[in-house]
């Protein structure tokens, strides 16, 4: 058995897992902390000092808890935003002053394989029809990759709740009609970009990764209150997807935070990751996604062993 520790440093989240592996993965522990360390990249270009901050101070939590446990193997991927940022240098040196590894600021197609092989560990069980469509729909970026037992071809686009949030819905309360369909025309155009890397129409199964998916899925559920175990490989039409986002881009900022699953991080983001779920599969034909809690975070962890 060998415990290691995964840290994904994201554009919205910076998270942890804590895990137990032989033959199997068993969680010791699994937090993670909203810190937005992607606000304002993609107009400036640059990591914001106070989202450093921000960061640090939570890795700083992580790796007392990582000491605390004795984990033997430790990796720390970040994605998006450090990716598109000059500054990336102050990430890179602050991250393994903190936890004494340096971070690897991956490529898309890796961020895509790590998600791929998190996301796709526990399908067996449903049965699903192969090859797979996994999409991880990050803060600043998206992941599309095609697979079976392993990945065929993948492309990351630069379509993400924060950034679609950050740069169409920025104070709108809620956006108007013209605001969204700006909006569906930038997703849709990224959406074209993948087709032709990606053979999105082999794909038999679509599996959704992340925190818009999940919360998607929790509402669409009628949950009162978040429930991850519920949440995990559920099935969601692409009507429920579809009336969800419709719902989510027309409440104010106000009615989304009164939602009881509802992750406060999350809501002035949501809408902009659901309406990036909707067309997706009004897009690609999917005509439901198959929700999963297990992502690029346990892609991390499986690749220390």
């Amino acid at each position: 058995m060998t415990r290691v520790a995964a840290i994904d440093c994201g554009t919205n989240s910076v998270r942890l897992l804590i895990a137990d592996i032989d033959g199997e993965m068993r969680d010791v522990e699994r937090e993670m902390r909203i810190v937005r360390l992607g606000q304002g990249v993609d107009e400036t270009g640059e990591l914001a000092p106070e989202a450093l901050e921000r960061t640090f101070k939570e890795m700083r939590d992580y790796a007392r808890l990582i000491e605390q446990h004795g984990a033997e193997k430790v990796r720390v991927v970040a994605t998006s935003a450090t990716r598109d940022a000059r500054n990336r240098a102050d990430f890179v040196t602050g991250v393994t002053e903190i936890f004494g590894v340096k971070p690897e600021v991956v490529s898309g197609e890796e961020e895509a394989r790590l998600s791929f092989t998190g996301a796709t560990k526990e399908l067996a069980a449903l049965r699903p029809l192969r090859p797979y469509l996994v999409v991880d729909i990050g803060g600043g970026s998206t992941e599309f990759v095609v697979g079976s037992t392993g990945v065929t071809a993948s492309r990351s686009v630069n379509i993400g709740c924060v950034r679609m949030t950050e740069r169409h819905f920025k104070g709108a309360n809620p956006p108007s009609p013209e605001l969204i369909s700006n909006a569906v025309a930038d997703i849709d155009a990224a959406l074209r970009e993948v087709r032709e890397s990606v053979p999105v129409a082999e794909a038999r199964t679509l599996v959704g990764l992340a925190g818009s998916v999940t919360t998607v899925a929790a509402m669409s559920m009628g949950l009162e209150t978040y429930d991850s175990e519920r949440i995990h490989l559920s099935r969601i039409t692409a009507a429920q997807a579809h009336e969800t986002t419709r719902k989510l881009l027309h409440m104010t900022h106000e009615e989304r935070a009164a939602l009881g699953f509802m992750h406060p991080g999350r809501v002035d983001v949501i809408g902009a990751g659901a309406l990036i779920l909707d067309r997706i599969m009004r897009e690609y034909g999917f005509g439901a996604v198959v929700v999963s809690e297990r992502d690029i975070l346990d892609g991390i962890a499986w690749s220390l062993v």
